[in-house]
């Protein structure tokens, strides 16, 4: 966010003094590992995603996805996951890695609180490709470079901006 030295802080959506600079997303191509219900509208659909990548041949959990699909693929997807189900834990399903998704995301920073040792800044399903299988999506050392390249979320590591 952009704002003008003299503009006073305000309440609601302010204009004029105030600017939102959107900067293009970072990217990258996630299989689907879990899927739990939404709710609201989507409580009996599973809509909420976790996605994972590549690393030592094995695919780690990267990012939980909640947007991004058209609600005909919501329910299509949800139908993939009713069938793919190889275990559950909870209201969480495993499923059979077999779909691609392109995650994006704002920022990426390293982080000894998950897993894979990264952290997405609002990850969010761009689109569904169908045209991808698995094996063909991003890996950790993917996104490890996109840190090493200066793509990092300055909001979690203000001392990592170069």
């Amino acid at each position: 966010m952009l704002k003008r030295r003299s503009s006073p802080y305000g309440v609601g959506r302010v204009r004029g003094d105030w600017w939102k600079w959107k900067i293009e997303p970072l990217e990258i191509d996630a299989v689907l590992l879990y899927a739990q219900a939404g709710h609201g509208r989507r409580a009996g659909l599973h809509s909420d995603y976790t996605l994972g990548v590549w690393h030592d041949g094995r695919l780690v959990p990267v990012a939980k996805a909640y947007s991004g699909l058209a609600d005909a693929e919501i329910v299509e997807l949800d139908r993939i996951v009713r069938a793919t189900t190889l275990d559950r834990h909870g209201p969480v399903r495993v499923v059979q890695p077999t779909q691609v998704f392109q995650l994006a995301f704002e920022g990426i920073s390293r982080s000894t609180r998950h897993k894979a040792g990264v952290a997405v800044r609002f990850p969010r399903i761009v689109r569904w490709r169908r045209e991808k299988t698995p094996p063909e999506a991003g890996t950790l050392a993917d996104l490890l470079r996109m840190i090493d390249l200066g793509k990092v979320d300055a909001a979690a590591d203000p001392e990592a901006v170069p």
